[in-house]
């Protein structure tokens, strides 16, 4: 490739930031023959001026920031994608397995999308997942208990983190609020987040729902890396990058 100047330099990273919706400071030094330095610059550059969100690593098009919103409001959003995540999720699951569900909008698409008939044991700290499936005869429900977390109607603490150690799940479906290439999955919330991380504990394999919107982001609290889950079910959103990447992790990758 030929040496660019400063204008082709952000030029040619703007455009692939607008395909991928992130890119990766290592990569760009190989393709455009420059050091790190000289990146990392004409990336404080581009964020100085509002065209791209610098993060640990790289930079992406979205703000990584998650904030904190209640969940009838999150239900709301992308809530297509997210039907489509539930009903992709409910394919694996299999007759008499034992599962914990975390909380998230995601997974109360999940749960809805759950036929009857099916026998489960489930184990959840969201308490309108619990009132969801309720009803079902098949469906053994044992909800957590602790401090009830009212923006996501789920339960958090030591109490409920004390209650899953007499648990081991096949399986764990979880919901993020961010998930960052280098930093891991988080969520908004530090404790929701410590439960989480006692869920992938207790857990033969960990199974994520989120949508393509999620990706690039961070949250208050740390979930887990990336080497910790098993699988991610997403939306045609997501960039062949980032799904290459996670592949090359061992997690497999399902697209609705």
């Amino acid at each position: 490739m030929i040496m660019m100047n400063l204008a082709e330099r952000h030029q040619f990273i703007l455009n692939r930031i607008q395909k991928d919706q992130y890119i990766n400071v290592v990569e760009l030094c190989k393709e455009l023959k420059v050091s790190s330095v000289t990146i990392r610059k004409d990336l404080k550059l581009l964020e100085d001026k509002n065209l791209l969100f610098r993060t640990h690593g790289g930079a992406t098009v979205n703000n990584p920031y998650t904030v904190d919103r209640p969940v009838n409001e999150k239900e709301k959003i992308q809530s297509a994608e997210k039907n489509k995540i539930g009903i992709a999720a409910v394919e694996l699951l299999k007759e008499n397995d034992s599962i914990v569900i975390a909380s998230g909008t995601t997974l109360l698409y999940f749960v809805k999308n759950i036929p009857s008939g099916l026998n489960l044991t489930v184990v959840t700290s969201a308490l309108n997942i619990a009132l969801e499936l309720v009803s079902e005869p098949g469906i053994e429900v044992i909800q957590l208990g602790g401090l009830m977390r009212k923006s996501s109607s789920s339960v958090m603490g030591a109490y409920a983190e004390q209650i899953l150690q007499d648990f081991y799940f096949n399986t764990l479906f979880l919901g993020v609020d961010g998930i960052d290439l280098d930093y891991g999955l988080t969520t908004t919330n530090a404790m929701e987040a410590h439960l989480n991380r006692k869920m992938i504990n207790v857990s033969q394999k960990t199974i994520v729902l989120a949508d393509s919107t999620k990706f690039g982001k961070r949250g208050f609290g740390k979930i887990c890396g990336l080497e910790d889950i098993d699988h991610i079910i997403t939306d045609k959103g997501i960039s062949q990058q980032i799904v290459n990447h996670l592949e090359g992790l061992g997690v497999t990758v399902t697209i609705v």
